[in-house]
């Protein structure tokens, strides 16, 4: 067995795991400074796999259950005030008044691990309500669309232009799921929209999030950090739109956004 050792950005984390699992990795355990280790077997082409993932280094490994040591490091995670996150492998029950949310750390982005996902579900808590018709852009693994679900939202569609993601995700959040982005939605179905997607992507989507959201709903933006933030709110607000809320964790933001009087 070998393992390749990968420096990866922040953004890129969960979607590097995806990737690497998909490659065949026997496992994936995290190193200071933002790197992964992924393990594989011998008969795997080592060459080609450091090229593919610009591996920084490799080497050899003893023989050890580097699936069980990888899955160590996926301990359940309570977040907000209503969630908490278990891998799938693990039966560990919710806390008394919390939603038990199962995770794939290994199928598609959305494991609940990075600041952007734990900010968007702690905000959910605060504008789901009962038959919030909710529109999750982007929705990864469906995390956001299963949690809004959980908290009583309904209808709860969810976009993605990943395929593979949408296949994951319609096993945790139902059948509401299309391949596609919010263009196809049609203007004004949503009392709530999640975007947590990127800065570039939050932008350039921001005409169709405002058409989409009824005249009194909030779109949660996030998956970009606190030096994109800026820009995100200047094309929300130079589209007619206004931000109600601001918010931080770590180095990552999360805007509020609301129609404004200008967007028709």
């Amino acid at each position: 067995m070998f393992s390749l050792e990968i420096d990866c950005p922040p953004d890129a984390h969960d979607l590097l795991v995806a990737d690497l699992w998909e490659a065949g990795s026997a496992g994936i355990v995290e190193l200071d400074g933002g790197r992964l280790r992924a393990f594989f077997e011998d008969g795997a082409d080592r060459k080609a796999l450091a090229a593919r993932f610009r591996a920084a280094a490799w080497r050899t490994e003893e023989g050890q259950d580097w699936v069980a040591i990888s899955r160590a490091d996926w301990e359940p995670l309570a977040v907000g005030e209503r969630f908490f996150l278990v891998p799938e492998w693990r039966s560990d029950p919710a806390p008394e008044g919390r939603f038990r949310i199962v995770v794939n750390p290994g199928m598609a982005f959305g494991t609940g691990r990075h600041e952007s996902t734990q900010l968007c579900l702690e905000v959910l808590e605060t504008h789901v309500g009962g038959g919030t018709a909710m529109l999750d852009v982007g929705t990864g693994s469906g995390i956001l669309a299963e949690a809004a679900r959980l908290l009583g939202a309904g209808p709860v569609w969810g976009c993605d232009i990943d395929a593979l993601a949408l296949e994951v995700a319609r096993n945790k959040a139902g059948g509401g799921l299309f391949v596609g982005s919010a263009d196809a939605v049609r203007a004004g179905a949503a009392g709530l929209i999640t975007a947590n997607i990127s800065a570039a992507a939050v932008m350039g989507l921001t005409a169709d999030l405002l058409r989409c959201l009824r005249p009194d709903g909030v779109a949660l933006l996030s998956g970009f950090d606190r030096s994109e933030a800026e820009g995100v709110e200047a094309e929300w607000l130079g589209r007619g739109g206004e931000i109600r809320e601001r918010r931080h964790k770590g180095e990552w933001a999360l805007l509020a956004g609301v129609r404004g009087r200008r967007v028709a």
